[in-house]
């Protein structure tokens, strides 16, 4: 690190008043404090960062008067396990200790680097490995939890929860339609899969959806399970719709639509996409007397991001209490699933055409279950989904996939364009909103907004449509739509066919 490159860091320091992220301010004039320490664990543990000793931040981070620079550096030396004898952290990370000069005075700095996932977590030893590790968010030193623990020890061990035996689960537990067409097509796509397999519970055995005994194991019971969250209630897709940026914005209501996609993975998959589809807004083409709609976000993309949150989930009991998330909002879709990268995968290698598979045993049932609706499996991409994500968002000159990766959760974004800056004339399936009483306009200006969106996204530039049918489509009285259409009208939006008082009275779309 050179000076100009820590006078750039204390500026951006003095001008935010804070440290951040990738910065942790000590003054420690005489010692070094414990929670240096914490942050070194914390940066050790999330993406490495800078520990600098010798100023003060409540003093607008000037250099501390009187800093003993050897005695500290001594100090920290020792601490990290270099001085000859045991140090404070467990899984110490690499580091390196420079002199700067700030304002003319010498300072400490300290660059942790983060640690390779085979060596997580560094922790300090006298509070053990469950009040000792730490993780970096913004300027805070933040304890890890049970679950990110969990991950970070088991992200290269073998994973054997899917393998467990479900209590009290048996053969009539599971889907007769759904086991036959596994069995059928699994035959179909190996000779050998079920050579010395005579009986039925022999080749359910083979699959691993059965054990010898006749339990069923976690893995056959989600693939074909009649109804898998009899047993794990929270092992589904929660879909919400909410009509903000954020969850749960002042002034609106909660959600516009909300949906618990349940059953095995399969339907879970499906339920899901039916729900996306009556919320995210469509395109039509037409081809002669063919229509076609495709929807804002491809379905192949939406649907492959559903599906690797439940294969590639974590099944450990200590997350079986948390359900695969899908939220809606109008500018992007976050598709969220517990349990962070598995296998020594990183978000460099997310892409390079590989499959490390924490839940294998799922992955072989799953792709031998076919779609509900349209031909293909579950499971048919081999390592190639996020790359086919990709290509798919660039063909249709959509924004990239994002990825997020936390300890113990893995999350894609997939943007949309909010409805202010929707160009209008396309069909839609919309979302259900709230009703007032019958005959009441409506009584705040955001939702008259809301309503008058969800108005022009649901007409078409071509296709006449009554205000009946309007309020039927969208799920509000009668009376708020015709209270709307005049000011849309106005406006220049929508163009009606007749006159006011006409009962064939119609409204288009103006482009």
């Amino acid at each position: 690190m050179g000076t100009v490159e820590i006078e750039d860091i204390v500026r951006r320091l003095r001008e935010q008043g804070t440290d951040d992220g990738m910065v942790e301010v000590k003054a420690c004039e005489h010692e070094l404090g414990s929670s240096v320490w914490e942050s070194v664990s914390a940066f050790a543990n999330t993406a490495g960062g800078l520990i600098v000793l010798g100023l003060d931040e409540r003093s607008g981070f000037l250099p501390v008067e009187g800093f003993e620079l050897e005695r500290v550096r001594d100090q920290f030396v020792s601490g990290m396990g270099d001085g000859g004898q045991l140090g404070r952290l467990a899984n110490p990370p690499r580091y390196e200790l420079s002199r700067m000069e700030v304002d003319g005075c010498q300072i400490l700095v300290a660059s942790i680097s983060e640690l390779d996932l085979r060596q997580k977590p560094c922790y300090i030893r006298a509070r053990g490995i469950q009040g000792g590790s730490y993780k970096r968010i913004d300027d805070k030193d933040v304890r890890l939890s049970p679950s990110e623990l969990f991950e970070m020890q088991g992200a290269l061990l073998p994973n054997d929860a899917e393998s467990a035996l479900v209590k009290d689960a048996r053969l009539a537990d599971l889907d007769r339609d759904l086991l036959d067409t596994i069995i059928s097509t699994r035959r179909r796509q190996s000779s050998r899969v079920f050579k010395g397999a005579d009986t039925e519970a022999a080749m359910l055995e083979r699959l691993g959806i059965m054990s010898g005994d006749g339990s069923i194991r976690l893995a056959g019971l989600l693939a074909a399970g009649l109804y898998p969250q009899q047993f794990y209630p929270r092992l589904l897709v929660d879909v919400a719709v909410h009509p903000g940026m954020e969850k749960s914005s002042p002034g609106k209501p909660r959600f516009i639509d909300r949906q618990l996609c349940d059953g095995p993975i399969s339907a879970c998959v499906e339920s899901s996409m039916a729900v996306l589809a009556r919320n995210l807004r469509k395109a039509s083409h037409i081809s002669g007397l063919r229509r076609r709609d495709e929807w804002e976000i491809p379905e192949e993309v939406l649907r492959e991001a559903l599906s690797n949150a439940l294969l590639h989930r974590e099944y450990a009991p200590l997350y079986t209490g948390e359900a695969v998330s899908v939220d809606v909002y109008p500018d992007r879709i976050e598709v969220r699933n517990p349990g962070g990268l598995w296998g020594g995968k990183t978000l460099d290698s997310l892409d390079d055409g590989t499959s490390r598979c924490r839940n294998p045993r799922l992955m072989s049932l799953m792709g031998a279950v076919p779609l509900e609706l349209g031909g293909g499996y579950i499971v048919e991409n081999q390592g190639s989904g996020i790359r086919f994500m990709l290509q798919e968002m660039k063909a249709r000159s959509l924004p990239a996939p994002e990825f997020y990766v936390a300890a113990d959760s893995f999350t894609v974004i997939l943007r949309r364009e909010a409805p202010g800056a929707l160009t209008l004339g396309a069909p839609t399936s919309c979302p259900r909103a709230l009703s007032t009483s019958e005959g009441a306009p409506p009584t705040k200006r955001e939702d008259s907004l809301f309503l008058e969106q969800k108005i022009l996204i649901e007409l078409d530039g071509q296709r006449l449509t009554s205000a009946r049918e309007l309020a039927e489509r969208i799920g509000v009285d009668i009376a708020r739509i015709r209270y709307l259409l005049p000011k849309l009208i106005e406006q220049g939006k929508v163009a009606a066919t007749a006159a006011e008082t006409s009962r064939n009275r119609k409204y288009v779309l103006v482009s």
